[in-house]
């Protein structure tokens, strides 16, 4: 049992009270740590190793899309808003959206062409200042500071941002409060319980906060069921999907796209098998 007091994750984000122990998934902030209960996986990361990575989210592009990525954006947004309409019994039109860590407004500016009311909120001001340009309606700040109104929304997203929180349970419960009754709270988060994480391990770039900064918390589907119940929610949906063997650049060009097909052609049993790297959960607030 590691109880190093450098770390800036010293609980189980999801509420599990176990401690926790040494993985053999090694990064250079040393072993990752598992929850016993859940599975939850924590870096061992300072906390000024952490807010030093985070400095790369002040940027007033923040996630604005271009060319081939715009496009994808609005098929996936589509797709999810489908989900989405299905879930809620409401059409888009209908629909009131907070994107929770929307840095300069991307989705939500997609979600809006599409017909839904969609505002945001973000922490880092640069993108904020770009988003408000660009028209839209978001709050800068940390969601459970700005106090929105009780029940004023029918969806809140977060898209990549539990995995940068030492204490997520707040904020599902933040979330929790600012819903609707019958309202949905849609995670999309990296699956750490999965095939990619099998193989690769500490290979996998999601674990590491040089590439992606402030990612210091990796849930899997049984840690999202506890978190989940813990805040007030009901499990409506989890899904899995995509299998990685090797980062681009780690072996010959042609093993990594031989090893690229193969893992092509498990994409569906890992959405079967809930083994899949990416995760999208669908929490519903019960009337």
């Amino acid at each position: 049992m590691n109880n190093s007091g450098n770390d800036y994750v010293i609980a189980c984000p999801a509420g599990c009270h176990s401690g926790f122990r040494e993985t053999d998934i090694v990064s250079p902030e040393g072993p990752l740590k598992r929850c016993p209960d859940c599975g939850q996986l924590v870096s061992q990361c300072s906390e000024e190793l952490f807010w030093n990575s985070m400095k790369e989210f002040d940027d007033p592009k923040g996630t604005l899309p271009s060319g081939r990525a715009a496009v994808r954006l609005l098929r996936h947004t589509k797709k999810l808003m489908k989900k989405i309409e299905r879930l809620s019994g409401k059409k888009r039109n209908d629909i009131s959206l907070l994107d929770v860590g929307c840095s300069s407004g991307a989705f939500i500016s997609t979600a809006g062409d599409l017909g839904v009311n969609a505002e945001g909120v973000e922490p880092s001001q640069a993108p904020v200042r770009t988003a408000i340009k660009l028209g839209l309606k978001v709050y800068q700040g940390f969601l459970q500071d700005i106090r929105l109104p009780r029940e004023s929304f029918d969806v809140v997203t977060l898209f990549e941002v539990i995995e940068h929180l030492k204490d997520p349970l707040n904020l599902l419960k933040e979330c929790h409060r600012i819903l609707r009754k019958n309202g949905l709270l849609v995670i999309r988060t990296g699956n750490a319980d999965s095939w990619t994480v099998r193989f690769m391990k500490a290979r996998w770039d999601y674990f590491s906060i040089a590439e992606h900064g402030g990612h210091i918390s990796f849930f899997n589907p049984l840690s999202i069921q506890k978190i989940a119940k813990r805040s007030g929610f009901v499990v409506e949906d989890i899904k899995t999907r995509r299998v990685s063997f090797y980062q681009k650049g780690e072996i010959p060009l042609v093993c990594y796209r031989a090893a690229k097909l193969f893992s092509e052609l498990l994409n569906r049993p890992a959405v079967w098998s809930g083994k899949g790297h990416e995760l999208l959960a669908f929490l519903r607030k019960p009337y």
